[in-house]
């Protein structure tokens, strides 16, 4: 049986010289790229959609080319992560690459749309993968003190996907066809691929796990069950028929076998003792709800925009753009305030009843609506998601004990991306049921033109524009009245979370709350992390923030000693690399040279340090107290960690706090010159 590594070997990979310092930001480039692929085609098909249906045909199943991707993304995502630490993140993640291309191949040569979603779900496991394990990497490729920097740039790709996804799906169809919504993967997936292969050294996999098939099975089979039943229901079988039925039973008996299996797991996939936590449930309801209001929105809103006002996709996709920027807004907004005032209890409450409001602005839209209208409406659903988003994960992880802390994390998140796919699957269910009626009620009486029927008209948009202005009226009439629809029946859902959100009990945070990343605050990405790799993510996060004056001010105070802020982070980088060089951390750190002479002279007049040329050495004296203001930095980024720093504290974590408080010391980056 393999053995786990201690957090001092298996989190703190050497310092790298030139060289390797080159190689990391290569591998950092190539899984990024990888990220930016697989988050991206979560939201770049939604403006090229009513093109592909007007090709392919089959509007009542436009849902599921992004439900089908969400699905399996979703569904794998705790298989990846087993695996990764199994079998090592290297090969999977090359696994994933291939699969997702391979799937962008197929979904661009698809010739219908039966085959279209069974390739978009193909490409969906492979993008799981790919967001996964790329997060994951970053722990094996860089230190506890850099994790959250590097970190952030990958949250920071989640962001930009949300923006560019609608922009570039729209460029690409406007002027390359929508087949190369797919086929950008290739050459960018290529590059990922070889530089991973040849750049890329990372440890192999070498962490123990009972992996659980079967509840991850069984929760599959469970969602996918519901999500065909909400997509199929009432449009291609009737509630009551046996096929509807059939699905139902499957649903049941899967819920069951998923019950039954996460209670005899060794590491289940969803614990169900998280769900005797009251805020992990309360905030799974409301982040599955969000989930399914943004993505059934996003999926239909640029249909709304292309086919009833007549836009290029390119411009749906800019129209789009007051929604994703509300949610970006709202969402990072709302951290800092958090983060300021300990206070988060109103964000849930207010962003649930904001969004209600969205949803309330976007049913009322039409086709004589005007831009201003339809923008203000985008930005006020928008900003409403953005208030409830990033909260919903620093709830719950303020809410569960340390040793839950990376499953709660993915728990809540799961619900929210499973939330995600049901909503679009219903979304679409609601507008295909919709249109037909209203397009039968608009048509009555009407002589079409030859080779136009309402059948065709219901599974091809693009026919629309052909028709005769007083029959084309009323037909946009239809498709804007058939989309408008699902967001009424969206809106007692939200009145529903904002009553959750009430519920909610608001406990005093700890800090290690107050660090989630933009990855894991907008949907409907998913994440797998260990209690010890999130808790390692937020801390160096929050100490790197903490890197301030006042801070350093404070554990020289703890210490028992009246130096200078600058003088006791000055001690604290010589007792990191044996000495320091005042003028090159000025020039490395962005440290005022001034300040930082003031605070060697004071060193050096308290016989604390003395001069080797230029740099600066510890003294018998100065070493004393650096071992004081180290403990008392060690006990700075603990009282962080709140009540999970308690007498029962595990032993990996009191590793992590050693470890980081030493790399807090400083980087290789800030070495005097000629040191070692």
């Amino acid at each position: 049986m393999a053995t786990r590594p201690s957090r001092a070997d298996s989190a703190m990979p050497p310092p790298p010289d030139s060289g390797a310092r080159g190689r990391l930001w290569l591998s950092m480039g190539a899984l990024l790229l990888g990220l930016l692929l697989a988050a991206l085609d979560q939201t770049i098909v939604a403006t090229a959609l009513p093109t592909i249906v007007g090709d392919l045909g089959g509007l009542d199943h436009l849902s599921w080319v992004v439900t089908a991707y969400l699905l399996a993304a979703t569904a794998a995502t705790p298989l990846w992560g087993k695996l990764g630490d199994l079998f090592g993140r290297k090969p999977l993640f090359q696994v994933a690459i291939v699969i997702f291309l391979v799937g962008s191949v197929l979904c661009g040569i698809a010739r219908n749309m039966p085959e279209l979603i069974a390739f978009r779900f193909l490409q969906g496991l492979g993008g799981g993968g790919l967001i996964v394990l790329s997060m994951a990497i970053v722990g094996d490729l860089v230190s506890p003190r850099e994790r959250g920097r590097y970190q952030g740039l990958f949250g920071a790709v989640f962001g930009t996907t949300s923006v560019l996804g609608p922009l570039l799906g729209g460029l690409f169809v406007d002027h390359l066809g929508w087949r190369w919504v797919f086929y950008i993967n290739l050459p960018f997936g290529a590059v990922a691929l070889v530089v991973i292969a040849t750049v890329l050294h990372i440890r192999t996999g070498d962490r123990h796990h009972v992996i659980d098939y079967r509840g991850t099975v069984a929760i599959a089979a469970f969602a996918a069950g519901l999500v065909l039943i909400a997509s199929l229901g009432g449009v291609t079988w009737g509630w009551l028929s046996w096929q509807i039925a059939a699905l139902a039973v499957v649903s049941v008996v899967s819920l069951l076998a998923f019950v039954r299996a996460e209670r005899r797991a060794v590491e289940p996939v969803f614990p169900l003792s998280l769900f005797r936590v009251r805020t992990f449930a309360l905030c799974s309801a409301i982040s599955f709800v969000v989930g399914f209001a943004m993505f059934g929105a996003m999926t239909y809103l640029p249909t709304f925009i292309q086919v009833v006002h007549g836009v290029s996709p390119t411009l749906s996709g800019v129209r789009m753009l007051p929604m994703v920027l509300g949610v970006l807004l709202s969402s990072t907004l709302s951290g800092q305030l958090i983060s300021r005032t300990g206070r988060w209890k109103v964000f849930p409450v207010l962003g649930t009843a904001v969004t209600a409001v969205g949803l309330a602005l976007l049913q009322a839209l039409d086709e004589r609506s005007g831009l201003w209208a339809m923008s203000l409406s985008f930005a006020v659903f928008g900003l409403g998601l953005g208030l409830v988003l990033q909260v919903m994960v620093l709830a719950v992880q303020n809410a569960v004990g340390y040793e839950s802390l990376g499953v709660a994390t993915s728990g809540v998140t799961f619900a929210r991306s499973i939330g995600a796919a049901f909503g679009v699957a219903a979304f679409g269910a609601v507008f295909s049921h919709r249109l037909a009626d209203e397009l039968t009620d608009a048509l009555r009486g009407v002589a079409l033109p030859p080779g136009v029927s309402e059948e065709r008209l219901l599974h091809d948009p693009e026919r629309v524009a052909g028709l005769p202005a007083a029959t084309r009226d009323g037909v946009l009439g239809s498709y804007s009245d058939a989309i408008t629809s699902v967001f009424l029946y969206a809106l007692p859902l939200l009145l529903v979370a904002h009553a959750l959100a009430w519920a909610l009990r608001e406990d005093p945070l700890r800090g290690g709350a107050l660090a989630p990343d933009l990855g894991e605050s907008v949907p409907p990405n998913p994440v797998e992390r260990s209690s010890e790799d999130e808790c390692a993510r937020a801390l160096s996060l929050l100490g790197t923030r903490a890197g301030r004056r006042d801070l350093y001010a404070r554990i020289a105070e703890d210490a028992g000693t009246d130096l200078l802020p600058a003088a006791a982070w000055l001690l604290l980088r010589i007792k990191r690399h044996g000495m320091a060089e005042p003028g090159l951390l000025a020039e490395r750190t962005g440290v005022p040279v001034e300040v930082l002479l003031q605070a060697a002279q004071q060193l050096e007049e308290r016989g604390l340090a003395a001069r080797e040329g230029l740099p600066l050495v510890a003294t018998e004296a100065g070493r004393e107290v650096t071992a004081r203001l180290a403990r008392a930095r060690e006990a700075a980024l603990a009282e962080l960690l709140g009540d999970w720093w308690g007498p029962e504290r595990p032993h990996d974590l009191v590793e992590l706090v050693h470890v980081l408080g030493a790399e807090l010391g400083g980087s290789r980056a800030e070495l005097p010159r000629g040191g070692t």
